[in-house]
């Protein structure tokens, strides 16, 4: 695996790790930082774990 690629992987796991919390803290109560930010949260950490899984696998690939 190059460098770069593993570089995205991490962080597509931090996005993800932080959009499920987020999932789990508006489901089930009042969340800790209130709704308006975790839903902020939720927001922009949904595409970006997207996003930076596709741009890990394609540095991946073989050329």
């Amino acid at each position: 695996m190059k460098p770069l690629a593993g570089l995205f992987l991490a962080l597509a796991c931090l996005l993800g790790i932080a959009a499920t919390g987020s999932v789990f803290e508006l489901a089930y109560g009042e969340p800790d930082l209130g709704v308006a930010t975790t839903r902020w949260i939720l927001g922009l950490c949904l595409p970006g774990t997207v996003a930076s899984l596709v741009v890990a696998i394609r540095i991946n690939k073989p050329a």
